[in-house]
């Protein structure tokens, strides 16, 4: 098969193989499918949850390095290159791709459950100080972090698709370690490594898309009496698969670029409305507070867990294991979309932008809307309500607070709206850049292979859907995300020694132009690189002498 199929074709059809299998036997066998979710995602979080907290901690601490390193004035592109889009339709672009759906569906959910629930069980529940704390930890959940593990893969991409001219694959970013397998086995790992990654883009895109399905689903029912049934999360999918085609013929610059603005102008006309009628002070006192706290303990948040007492482990892995997992499991997606749309931007404007802009919109969407629901409870006259319906149905929480506000009805059908085109957009370019990745990197796949991902996506989606429910879909993100961390740890070892090579190629050219110190080395570091070309080369024109000649006129 190997030998009939170029290799664009293997990865399409091994990884396409590889989902209408799973859904096969989710659709059989649902019950035993669901049962077999609940036992991994169990196993996984208890044996592995240490290194999901440690990877993502570890991520954020490079690129910050990085950034502010010798390296972050390089480019994401040719030297002299600019970004190709606009400040705005970048971060909305981010948005749309990385936290869409599931910031709205767990925006206002996740601090009341943790209101009820503190994490780790720390203080009683429905109470002032686990109202702040529950702030403290949805920030986290949405912050920095997260971000960080769809930065890393996106950094890495586009660095060597725009700055290297490269595929930007998987399977090309790791060649130097690849080439060192024996001949034989190159093409076949290779491959296996474009299929894995396809495979963990498609079980992450598929959460991100079943937790809107569910939400849809779930304030149809409250409006209009809507049954919660699987018949009608297909009908929800088939809907977005529709919406989804029409926009794939438009492509990238428009069919995306046009729905992530439409998206950001939802988001945030939603947000200004709450904020404006609701207890405006009180959730900007709540957004300050709860960014402090964020930022105060941050390190504790990153690397806690509970070894010594048998009590938060089931917390921890419902939570932040999950959220590092999915992070993990959908940065191929994420990270290729925003690589794909940051390109001509340095590595600093690339770490600072993804890393600061997104997150504290982020946090600004949780403390509106979290914070308008904590007061409800705290001072209103919700009476509990509120908590109760999110304890009992968390895909209906956010109907359920609209109803407690003037134009409740617009403003569900807004929020639908906003679900719904998230939706689409996620679903539009999760297609696109799986296409890209099943098509050797290419910047514009072929359509058929983008529709095909879309269905595809879809299918697996409603297969975890109808198998585990808000279960399945985290089981599929968790065991999508346990190999992938080891070969991200593979990606970065290798951009290390890429930007090492390429800083020092800048330096031995700008030598060779100027014939003198090169401009942003230290002359130690002149001299290491110039000691070493002379040795590699054997270059007998230059003698020591003139080379510290040079040296001392450079430093005059």
């Amino acid at each position: 098969m190997s030998n009939l199929l170029s290799r664009s074709q293997r990865v399409y059809v091994g990884s396409a193989l590889v989902i209408v299998a799973l859904v096969i036997v989710g659709a059989s066998m649902p019950e035993a499918f669901g049962n077999f979710a609940n036992a991994a995602l169990e196993r996984v979080s208890h044996y592995f949850g240490w290194l999901y907290l440690l990877s993502v901690f570890g991520f954020v601490i490079f690129l910050v390095g990085l950034a502010f390193s010798r390296y972050g004035k390089i480019r994401l592109g040719d030297p002299y290159s600019e970004p190709e889009y606009s400040f705005f339709s970048w971060v909305s672009m981010l948005l749309a791709a990385g936290f869409g759906v599931g910031l709205v569906f767990y925006g206002l959910a996740e601090p009341v459950l943790h209101y009820l629930h503190p994490p780790y069980n720390d203080m009683p529940g429905e109470t002032a100080e686990s109202a702040r704390y529950a702030i403290q930890y949805s920030f986290f959940h949405w912050g920095v972090s997260q971000w960080a593990g769809f930065s890393i893969v996106g950094l890495i991409i586009a660095y060597f698709q725009f700055r290297k001219k490269s595929s930007g694959l998987v399977s090309t970013v790791l060649e130097p370690m690849t080439n060192k397998l024996p001949k034989a086995a190159r093409q076949p790992t290779s491959d296996a490594l474009n299929i894995f990654a396809v495979v963990a883009t498609v079980m992450g895109v598929a959460t991100s898309l079943g937790l809107g399905v569910l939400q849809i689903n779930g304030g149809l029912n409250q409006m209009f009496g809507v049954p919660d049934s699987t018949m009608w999360k297909f009908i929800i999918l088939g809907v977005m698969c529709a919406c989804y085609t029409m926009s794939s013929y438009s492509g990238l610059d428009k069919g995306i670029q046009y729905l992530s603005n439409i998206n950001m102008a939802l988001c945030l006309g939603l947000m200004g409305w709450v904020l404006c009628t609701g207890p405006t002070i009180f959730i900007l006192n709540t957004i300050v507070v709860g960014v402090g706290d964020y930022i105060e303990n941050f390190i504790a948040m990153s690397l806690r867990m509970n070894p010594f007492e048998d009590t938060g482990e089931n917390w921890i892995s419902t939570w932040t294991v999950f959220y590092w997992a999915w992070v993990i499991a959908w940065s191929p997606f994420v990270g290729t979309f925003v690589a794909r749309i940051s390109k001509g931007r340095t590595i600093r404007e690339y770490v600072m932008g993804v890393l600061i802009v997104p997150p504290l919109l982020a946090c600004g969407f949780i403390g509106v809307f979290g914070g308008a629901a904590l007061h409800m409870e705290l001072f209103g006259d919700a009476g509990g309500t509120l908590t109760s319906a999110v304890d009992d149905n968390i895909t209906s929480a956010l109907f359920t607070f609209f109803e407690m506000m003037p134009f409740t009805n617009v403003l569900s059908i807004l929020a639908m709206c906003l679900i719904f085109v998230f939706l689409v957009t996620s679903a539009d370019s999760a297609s696109y850049i799986v296409a890209q990745m099943t098509d050797e990197g290419s910047l514009e796949p072929p359509l058929y292979k983008r529709l095909s991902w879309g269905l595809l996506i879809s299918a697996i989606c409603l297969t975890l859907i109808v198998a585990g429910g808000l279960k399945g879909l985290q089981t599929g993100s968790l065991l999508a995300a346990l190999p992938f961390v080891f070969i991200l740890y593979c990606m970065i070892f290798v951009l290390c020694g890429e930007l090492r090579a390429d800083r020092r190629q800048m330096l031995l050219d700008l030598h060779q132009k100027y014939e003198s110190k090169p401009v942003g080395a230290d002359a130690f570091e002149a001299r290491d690189i110039f000691h070493n070309k002379w040795e590699d080369d054997d270059d007998d024109d230059f003698e020591d002498a003139d080379y510290e000649g040079t040296r001392a006129s450079s430093r005059g």
